[in-house]
């Protein structure tokens, strides 16, 4: 009887990890699946490498929303596998990560398969000031909920002035804690030394990376010791 037990165990336990894993290769297939591709405006994406047991696991604006009115705790990643500032940091996010035994990142998308937004806003100047995509019930949520994290959405001439929308946005890459249900911290974790989204990253810029990774994930340990 003990051995039928021990067997049925290690049965729960392997089907859990193959559950885990399934994400955290679906996410690893997805960037992988965009190395070296040029993109529709000539420019080509930047070649990462993603571990297999990465903390990546893709889910929908919906079920945010979910775990924020349960008050739930965890960490957020929204972006997606064509933004180019994403694909620069995706790499140190991960390495961070297990370093701080963070082992869940949520993770939900802002694209479509062709660059389409499926999430937020968008304004155009048209030649005035025109919102030509309106954001998801959801996203009009988040933008709530994370207010006091965000900047301002602002839209650029031809000539390079900005105009502000008087809305707030959540760019990407943006990554957030959230404890109990309420949002702690944000960072994108762009080091402010890189000035091109797919130019080559320097030690500089990785160990800025690092150290901006580090001040968001430690926060895990910190909030549950101490409180937010």
């Amino acid at each position: 009887m003990k051995k039928v037990l021990l067997i049925l165990i290690c049965i729960l336990l392997i089907t859990g990890c193959k559950k885990e894993n399934k994400y955290a290769l679906e996410f690893k297939n997805e960037y992988e699946s965009m190395n070296g591709v040029v993109n529709k405006n000539g420019k080509e994406h930047r070649t990462i490498s993603i571990s297999e047991d990465n903390p990546y696991i893709k889910t929908t604006p919906a079920k945010i929303v979910e775990m924020i009115n349960n008050k739930e705790s965890f960490f957020l990643y929204v972006g997606d596998k064509l933004c180019p500032w994403c694909r620069s940091v995706l790499e140190k996010s991960i390495e961070v990560a297990k370093d701080q035994n963070i082992d869940k990142i949520y993770y939900i998308e802002i694209w479509d398969d062709d660059g389409n937004e499926i999430l937020r806003d968008k304004y155009e100047l048209t030649p005035i000031l025109t919102k030509t995509i309106e954001g998801t019930e959801e996203y009009k949520f988040l933008l709530e909920q994370f207010d006091s994290v965000l900047e301002e959405y602002f839209v650029y001439d031809t000539e390079g002035h900005n105009i502000t929308t008087e809305e707030k946005r959540i760019y990407a890459p943006s990554y957030f804690y959230i404890k109990d249900g309420k949002v702690v911290k944000m960072i994108d974790g762009i080091s402010e030394n890189q000035k091109d989204s797919r130019e080559e990253l320097t030690k500089e810029m990785l160990d800025d990376e690092e150290k901006e990774f580090t001040s968001l994930f430690k926060l895990a340990n910190v909030c549950d010791a101490d409180g937010c």
